[in-house]
């Protein structure tokens, strides 16, 4: 019996050649779930109500706040100047989106050397980690590290054939984004709507604080002052509350990944609706959050279910209303369903983008994926995110010491109050944020780029042949050197 590979692009199957498989899979416009968009909308209005009524304001300052401000025990407080803050994150964001442009091309470049670079720094990384535990006499930390690090080198040696194909999904992941370049510009949007949440929700929360925990002041132990103790905290409350904080933190995630994944499946199917701003970004953008809105409420709900049992699990744990080694292991067996559903999701939501399934229709479709392709699209995907965290700590890194480089050489902090040496590891740490999160945002589109690419490859080969031949040449090479007589 001969058995078809996912990826065969012969001829054996003339009477589905003339089929496109965007217009067989693609669903009729609908909205698909709209029951749990309804939701995400509740809970923001929600929240926003919430706000609105008992909310703080962080700006507002009494007259007596302000004369603290001006003096302290009879003398002139002197107040830190944070120009410098505001003027070296400017221009840390500026050398960190352009070091995040030139890192895309680098990959662009040279992806499977870049991958075996990083996947040899986690083996060296976990070397250096047990070598450092047994020379310090942490035997705890050595034994685990040399644990890791055998891990790391088997695994290293089971994937290292697997790195051209993994090379060849990177490389047209980057090249779908770079024909799109401007969806990119949604993904900071989307992060900014997400920092905004953060601070709304924040306020609201801050406003009704004393309904959730009971707060008294007790005196201390030495009798010479008093201390604020809270303890009956309202854990029914907070579970809704952290359910409304990580739903939406999540819809706002998922969209992104969805977003790029139609754009994707746009330029897989329609090469000619790429460009900038182009029509496959708007159709993309205007298709998510419609119609396949509800599907991405839907998984994202089930996620920020797990993630609210995790925070209440662990303020059980810190008001000791329940016990340390309990609460460790729900926290563990939490951790471990959120990982699985997350990664479920991730795959789920790119048949969502590409097809416009609702979400327990592109589940199966997701069971049938990894029928069809056992462990390559687990292993490609693990290979390709390693290198993308790999470049963004590189440039967060280097923008760090951008931050360090604009104390050293400029006056900008020279009113900072706590002296040089604070203000160089204030920078520091502002830059390695800066350039961790907007390297990471792109790098995030390139992921979903590189999974909606190995989803189509298995589902419409013979328009990726068509349609990128060099491309599809490189991948079916990789995938034969890796599987010998499979194609």
């Amino acid at each position: 019996m001969v058995h078809a590979s996912p990826y065969d692009h012969s001829t054996s199957n003339a009477a589905n050649q003339d089929q496109n498989p965007f217009l067989v899979k693609k669903q009729p416009t609908k909205c698909r779930d709209p029951v749990f968009a309804v939701l995400l909308y509740a809970n923001v209005a929600a929240i926003i109500g919430v706000f609105i009524k008992y909310g703080t304001n962080p700006l507002a300052t009494t007259a007596d706040q302000q004369q603290d401000q001006q003096q302290s025990n009879g003398e002139v407080v002197v107040e830190n100047d944070y120009t410098g803050v505001i003027y070296s994150s400017i221009a840390t964001a500026g050398f960190a989106a352009v070091l995040s442009a030139i890192m895309l091309q680098v990959l662009m470049c040279i992806p499977g050397i870049l991958i075996k670079v990083a996947l040899l720094f986690n083996v060296v990384l976990a070397g250096l980690a047990a070598v450092a535990g047994f020379l310090s006499g942490n035997f705890i930390l050595g034994i685990f590290g040399a644990i890791f690090f055998a891990i790391m080198v088997c695994y290293a040696k089971f994937v290292w054939d697997r790195i051209p194909f993994a090379t060849a999904n990177l490389k047209t992941g980057c090249t779908a984004i770079r024909a799109n370049c401007s969806v990119v510009f949604l993904s900071y949007i989307f992060t900014a709507l997400a920092c905004g949440w953060s601070i709304l929700w924040s306020l609201a929360v801050a406003g009704i604080q004393d309904t959730l925990i009971t707060c008294v002041d007790q005196p201390t132990a030495d009798g010479t002052g008093t201390t604020t103790v809270c303890t009956d905290p309202n854990y029914g409350i907070f579970f809704l509350l952290f359910i409304s904080f990580f739903f939406t933190h999540q819809v706002l995630q998922n969209c992104v990944h969805t977003c790029v994944a139609g754009v994707v499946g746009s330029w897989w199917f329609t090469p000619e609706s790429s460009g900038f701003c182009s029509s496959a970004v708007f159709g993309s953008f205007l298709r998510t959050m419609t119609t396949s809105f509800g599907s991405i409420c839907f998984g994202s709900l089930l996620v920020a279910i797990i993630q609210a049992l995790r925070q209440i699990a662990e303020q059980a744990r810190q008001n000791d209303d329940v016990g340390q080694l309990l609460a460790c292991c729900i926290d563990c067996i939490l951790s471990c369903i959120q990982s699985i559903i997350e990664y479920f999701n991730k795959w789920a939501f790119v048949y969502v983008g590409v097809y416009g399934y609702g979400y327990c229709e592109a589940g199966k479709s997701v069971i049938q994926l990894f029928k069809d392709r056992g462990w390559e699209a687990v292993i490609a995907d693990d290979l390709v995110g390693m290198v993308l965290f790999f470049l963004s700590l590189i440039v967060g890194l280097v923008t760090a010491g951008v931050g360090v480089v604009l104390v050293k050489t400029t006056d900008l902090w020279a009113d900072f109050a706590p002296g040089e040496d604070a203000a160089m590891i204030f920078a520091g740490v502002i830059g390695l944020i800066i350039g961790l999160v907007l390297c990471s945002i792109l790098m995030s589109t390139i992921a979903s780029s590189v999974n909606t690419s190995i989803v189509l490859f298995a589902d419409a080969p013979g328009e990726f042949e068509k349609n990128y031949p060099e491309l599809s040449r490189e991948m079916r090479q990789a995938y034969t050197a890796a599987h010998p007589g499979c194609l």
